[in-house]
């Protein structure tokens, strides 16, 4: 207790101590309050709900006033974004007009230089983005070198055999940026454009017939404005374009020589008289006008049928698919004096529908391949880049014409079965058993009568086989195949056009010899090898790689002695690609390559009744080693396939 009333007695003295030193604090409380430091008063707007419910209120927050601040501005929330960088800040300070004009014209909604080609369009934007716009034609607003060397290919372009009219070059002369702008373009296209044309073609090959499937690859356009960019010869650039072939190469030198002649050299013709048959060592008054005749040299007097002479008639009987025993007969004689040259024009025209064929021809002909020249009526194989073996081949009547093709040799068959296409059966054979019942059997031909009513006529393999012994085998979409046959003596005849569209060969035993010591050298393949597996079983040989065959339509070639060599024009074809020159430009687009098939060697033994057969093995004889369902194909295109059989 005593601690407490002390306690006591101490506040109540502070107490008086602090009422003595401030004798009005107590009696006036208003001016006691106002020496105690407070702290001042926030204008808040009410409460929102956001306010109530707990949540941010971020406009509240950024309307906030502080005791010594104003409200917050959206400048003074975050920093000022920096400006876009400029582009064109680099370039050339004359280059630069230029450059924005570019993008500029490739940016518009209405295109009037890539109007007809989309792709190409997109193609020629991304590069010129990729550049940042910088004329690829133009320095500081003048041609620059590789224009310069483009212009002057360009100005060459006839020698090709193209029409320098397709690749005009825009004027570079004008003043302001836009007109130059758009004439960069222009050459942009013009240059894109006579790489299309110089690699494959100025028009679509179905322009010409259907009748047609080669390759056709055009250049990729990202790819010819790359080599033109980086080449230190743009001119040298976009020659790698035209076709690489020696056959092509031969056939511009040639056009170069005929446009160098004059009009008056189509009168040089020298006639030779009929008279008796001339043998080598012989004399004859007719020999300097052979030797005049076939452009020899030597004693132009000399009445002698000399080596050089008859080497020259030796060449001649060839180059006209006859015996070349270089015998001077009347048969000799007249083909001497039937065969003028044509006239300079015409040769130059059958030269440029030539070249472009070969546009359309696979750049990479392959290390070993076959050539079939339709016109020549001749079947050639290479390798290595030369002449391997030849021989002669009997091909489609103009009206069922050998198509043009690009294909793949896969196997080959030996003592073929033939099925007889339902096009013949209907067209010939029907109307011919209504004569003669027993008309077929003679021929060895066998009726199968099928459940729906219709008959199926087949060959067995034997050697009165209409395929012969051998078929060679590169499938198509038009069925069409090399064989052997039994009409033999069709290959004495000059003109050979009397199949149904497939190929018929001289010596097919030696063919397949041939074609299998390529791709099977090691196993010892001969023509007597392969005539004794003739018999009655079906044997398929299959290829480990695949030999590419090309079935051409050469009207106009320069042969090993250096001589351009005229064919007639069978099916029409020059005359119709002369008109589709002079008329026709299109976009060509690339094709996908097409697939591979694996293989492997198939035995099979004669049935004693032939099987039902699809669509497809009816026409092409024998079943292909990996077999795929057929496809659906329309009739009027059925017709058409069925008739190239044979």
């Amino acid at each position: 207790m005593r601690g407490l009333r002390y306690d006591r007695i101490l506040a109540g003295t502070a107490l008086a101590l602090v009422l003595a030193l401030a004798p009005n604090a107590y009696a006036q409380p208003d001016q006691l309050e106002a020496n105690v430091p407070m702290p001042a008063r926030a204008t808040l707007p009410p409460p929102s709900g956001a306010d109530i419910n707990g949540k941010d209120d971020a406009a509240a927050t950024t309307n906030a006033v502080t005791p010594n601040q104003g409200p917050t501005t959206p400048a003074e929330a975050a920093p000022a974004e920096a400006p876009p960088p400029d582009p064109f800040a680099a370039l050339d300070p004359a280059d630069r007009p230029i450059a924005e004009k570019v993008r500029d014209l490739l940016a518009a909604k209405v295109d009037k230089i890539f109007a007809n080609n989309k792709k190409e369009r997109s193609t020629v934007e991304a590069f010129y983005q990729g550049r940042t716009f910088v004329p690829l034609w133009l320095d500081r607003g003048v041609p620059n070198a590789r224009a310069k060397a483009v212009i002057e290919r360009l100005s060459k372009a006839d020698a090709d055999g193209l029409d320098l009219k397709d690749y005009k070059t825009p004027s570079f002369d004008a003043s302001s940026p836009e007109a130059l702008a758009e004439a960069e373009l222009k050459f942009t296209a013009t240059v894109l454009t006579f790489a299309r044309h110089l690699q494959a073609g100025r028009f679509l090959q179905n322009r010409v017939g259907k009748d047609i499937e080669m390759p056709q690859q055009p250049p990729e356009q990202a790819d010819v404005l790359s080599k033109v960019v980086n080449a230190a010869d743009a001119s040298a650039a976009l020659d790698e374009f035209a076709p690489p072939h020696e056959g092509y190469r031969k056939l511009k030198a040639k056009l170069a020589e005929l446009r160098g002649s004059t009009a008056a050299e189509d009168d040089k013709f020298v006639r030779i008289p009929d008279g008796p048959m001339v043998r080598p060592g012989m004399d004859d008054a007719r020999m300097p006008l052979l030797r005049k005749r076939l452009n020899v040299g030597g004693d132009e007097s000399s009445t002698k049928y000399d080596k050089e002479l008859v080497e020259a008639v030796k060449a001649f009987q060839k180059s006209k698919s006859g015996a070349a025993d270089g015998v001077l007969g009347a048969n000799t004689v007249r083909q001497l004096n039937g065969a003028s040259p044509p006239k300079r024009t015409d040769s130059i025209e059958t030269i440029v529908v030539n070249m472009e064929r070969w546009r359309w021809l696979p750049r990479d002909m392959g290390k070993a391949h076959v050539v079939v020249n339709i016109p020549d009526f001749m079947l050639r194989v290479y390798k290595d880049g030369a002449l391997h073996w030849s021989t002669r081949i009997v091909v489609g009547l103009p009206s069922k014409q050998t198509p043009l093709l690009t294909g793949q040799m896969k196997y080959i068959t030996v003592n073929p079965t033939w099925n007889v296409p339902p096009s013949i059966i209907q067209n010939e054979y029907l109307p011919a058993l209504a004569q003669d019942p027993t008309v077929l059997s003679r021929m060895g031909l066998k009726v199968v009568n099928n459940r729906d009513g219709s008959i199926h006529i087949y060959q067995p393999p034997g050697e009165g086989n209409a395929l012969g012994r051998v078929r060679f085998n590169f499938p198509n979409r038009f069925l069409v195949y090399q064989h052997d046959t039994p009409d033999k003596h069709l290959f004495a005849h000059d003109a050979r056009a009397y199949s149904h569209g497939c190929m018929r060969v001289q010596d097919p035993p030696k063919y397949a010899e041939v074609l299998l010591n390529l791709v099977r050298p090691t196993e010892g393949w001969t023509a007597d090898k392969i005539r004794k597996m003739y018999g009655t079983a079906e044997v398929d040989i299959q290829f480990p790689t695949f030999i590419p065959v090309n079935l051409t339509y050469q009207t106009a070639f320069v042969d090993d002695d250096g001589k351009l060599q005229i064919r007639r024009d069978i099916y029409g074809i020059d005359g119709r690609m002369m008109a589709a020159i002079k008329t026709e430009r299109g976009t060509i687009e690339m094709v996908q390559d097409r697939p591979t098939e694996g293989s492997q060697v198939v035995r099979r033994a004669r049935p004693e009744q032939p099987r039902q057969v699809g669509f497809f093995e009816a026409l092409f004889g024998a079943r292909t080693p990996q077999p795929q369902p057929p496809a659906r194909v329309p009739t009027t295109q059925r017709t058409q396939q069925q008739n190239r059989v044979r």
